[in-house]
C-alpha cells in the first residue's frame, strides 16, 4: 500500500506571512488605524511581475530565456504580452511579443513576497531601503527592480543578459497611508525620510 505523504503536508501548510498577517499585522492595524472588523483591515490582494522583453523584436529565445527565468522566480508561467499597435521608429509591428507578466495571488503571492524581502533584498549592492514615494494614490505600490541576479533561483553563468522587472502590490487600502503601514509591518524596508 502506497502513501503519498506530500498531499498532507500541502492541506496544513500556510505560507509564514499570511501566519503573521493573521497573528500580527491585523492587530497592529486594528489599534492603529481603530478598525472595529476583522474583514475592514487592508491586506494584499495580488502581486504583479511584469519583464520587458525588447530585444524579442530580434532574437525569439531571449523570450524563452526570460519565459524561464519568470518561472523560477516567480512559481508561476508567465503570460506573453503582446505590442498593442505598430511604431515603426522602434521597429515593432502590432502582435508582436515585447513582454511576460505574471499574477500572484494566494499562498503564491505570500511566498513571492517573503523571498523578496527576506531574500533577494538583502542581495541587492548598496541597498538602502525602497522608495517610500512609489505608491500610486489607491494604495497599490511599485518597485523597480534593475536585474534578476538578486533571486537565488537565477543561474548567473546561464542567463543571457540582465532583465529589469517591475513588480506591483496591490492592496485593499483605501489610501497611500493605510498601504504603507501594512507593507512595513510585511517587512518591506522602507527608506528613511
Amino acid at each position: 500500500m502506497k502513501t503519498d505523504y506530500t498531499l498532507d503536508l500541502k492541506k496544513d501548510y500556510v505560507p509564514n506571512l499570511k501566519k503573521d498577517y493573521a497573528e500580527k499585522i491585523v492587530p497592529a492595524m486594528k489599534s492603529k488605524f481603530g478598525y472595529k472588523n476583522f474583514f475592514e483591515v487592508p491586506k494584499i490582494s495580488k502581486i504583479v511581475i511584469n519583464i520587458g522583453v525588447g530585444e524579442a523584436k530580434e532574437n525569439i529565445k531571449a523570450l524563452d530565456t526570460a519565459s524561464a527565468e519568470l518561472t523560477l522566480i516567480a512559481a508561476q508561467k508567465p503570460q506573453i504580452r503582446r505590442s498593442k499597435e505598430d511604431i515603426s521608429n522602434f521597429k515593432l509591428r502590432k502582435g508582436m511579443p515585447i513582454g511576460l507578466k505574471v499574477t500572484l495571488r494566494r499562498d503564491r503571492m505570500y511566498e513571492f513576497l517573503e523571498r523578496l524581502i527576506k531574500i533577494a533584498m538583502p542581495r541587492i549592492r548598496d541597498f538602502k531601503g525602497v522608495e517610500p514615494k512609489s505608491f500610486d494614490g489607491q494604495g497599490n505600490y511599485n518597485l523597480g527592480l534593475n536585474e534578476q541576479y538578486i533571486f537565488p533561483e537565477i543561474n548567473v553563468e546561464k542567463s543571457d543578459h540582465p532583465r529589469g522587472m517591475n513588480i506591483t502590490i496591490c492592496t485593499t487600502a483605501d489610501g497611500d497611508e493605510e498601504a504603507m503601514e501594512l507593507l512595513r509591518l510585511f517587512g518591506l524596508p522602507f527608506k528613511k525620510r
